[in-house]
């Protein structure tokens, strides 16, 4: 398969798997001017798939740069109105998300991270509505990603420059099953696959589960009406989309005020263009309360402190140690990637679609049912070979769901 045949695949991909595009609807796509020609092909593609309107929301490394070094304290303070209007107008249509990812790992190192902190409120406090339909599945939402120079040299430090972007292109196509047949097959029946241990968690019921791993030892509890999903989801129209190509993982919520002990990332969090590495956190009654880190402890802080539910957990997710990204032995330095190389946790907002009755909820009701909203979700990578999963029982009883950092059935 030539390397044109792999992109239209892979565009095919993002628009009849990942988003779905129905006829007649409109798509936002929010991406870079790295990913200008790959865009271009979606966009093409989702018009053959009967969008009535696409729109490109480019931005440019540099110039985001150039805003974090040069803009006034306030700049950060504020997010603007018709960006909000926007995207309103999208979900009041009916319409559908995509990311087309091609970020640089070290993009904002060095920003001051009140910079970043500040900005991170700014832009959550003012897409609430935005954030409430994508995490409730209200619209259909999917991110993709594709290599930039910078990002490709960060993973490939020891290739030759002309080779970097080849490799990551062709890691980056095994990840979503391209280059081996029909990718579209290949989905559907590894969906098929996640699906049925979603089905199995869910027939366990397992009130808690306890993580052991060298620098983990962290128990969580989950709330009563938990549903363990899969990388697919349903509109309330029931149209079927992919939000996260790759995926690896099943996942649920916590319980809130139910997280208890320690635990110790594995792999790097690239958060708002800078890494946080080496880390630990503690928590007491499902809060935070000792986050220290080697590398961006300041940062760190910052996230945790953004707001009252940056301090507690809003993810659970499992992905065994033997999956093909985890495989490859490749470190994206990005977060689509990692976190399906490894089981996971979430800093931050639920997905309410992971707990019985809870979708159509006001985000001011979750609380009452257990679940923590904030404008933050960080996901964290903290699986391993070393890692072992008991489920347990409301009286107590254990079944081991990991040994050795994969399923135990």
């Amino acid at each position: 398969m030539t390397f044109q045949e792999k992109l239209e695949q892979y565009a095919d991909l993002t628009v009849y798997v990942g988003l779905n595009v129905q006829k007649g609807q409109t798509i936002m796509v929010n991406t870079t001017v790295d990913t200008i020609e790959f865009t271009r092909l979606v966009v093409k593609k989702a018009y053959e798939a009967g969008a009535k309107r696409v729109y490109v929301n480019y931005t440019d490394p540099v110039q985001t740069r150039t805003h974090f070094e040069m803009a006034p304290d306030e700049a950060f303070q504020e997010y603007p109105q018709w960006s909000v209007v926007q995207r309103d107008e999208i979900i009041d249509t009916g319409g559908s998300f995509l990311w087309i990812d091609a970020e640089d790992p070290d993009l904002l190192t060095g920003i001051p991270a009140k910079r970043l902190s500040d900005s991170q409120k700014a832009s959550g406090k003012a897409l609430e509505r935005y954030r409430q339909a994508v995490g409730s599945d209200k619209v259909a939402w999917s991110i993709v990603a594709i290599p930039s120079q910078k990002w490709a040299q960060k993973v490939f430090p020891d290739l030759e420059s002309g080779k970097q972007m080849d490799a990551l292109w062709e890691a980056i196509f095994k990840t979503v099953r391209i280059g081996e047949g029909d990718a579209v097959k290949k989905w559907q029946e590894h969906i098929a696959t996640l699906e049925k241990r979603a089905g199995l968690l869910n027939d366990r019921r397992f009130d808690k589960l306890h993580y052991t791993a060298p620098g983990t030892d962290l128990t969580i509890a989950l709330p009563e009406k938990h549903i363990w999903m899969s990388g697919a989801a349903k509109t309330p129209q029931g149209n079927p989309f992919i939000a996260n190509m790759p995926t690896e993982e099943v996942y649920t919520v916590p319980l809130k005020y139910g997280v208890e002990g320690v635990v110790r990332n594995t792999k790097p969090l690239v958060y708002q263009g800078n890494i946080i590495d080496d880390f630990t956190l503690t928590f007491e009654k499902g809060k935070i309360v000792k986050a220290q880190a080697a590398v961006g402890q300041e940062l760190l802080a910052e996230m945790i402190g953004t707001d009252e539910g940056a301090a507690y957990l809003g993810e659970v997710a499992l992905v065994p140690h033997q999956s093909p990204i985890s495989d490859s032995n490749i470190l994206f330095f990005n977060t689509l990637f990692d976190e399906n190389a490894s089981n996971h946790l979430a800093i931050g907002d639920s997905y309410p679609t992971c707990c019985e009755g809870a979708r159509d909820l006001e985000r001011t009701q979750l609380e009452s049912i257990g679940l923590n909203t904030s404008i933050v979700h960080e996901d964290f990578m903290i699986g391993s070979a070393g890692m072992n999963i008991d489920g347990i029982r409301s009286d107590g009883t254990k079944e081991p769901i990991f040994r050795e950092g994969n399923w135990a059935f």
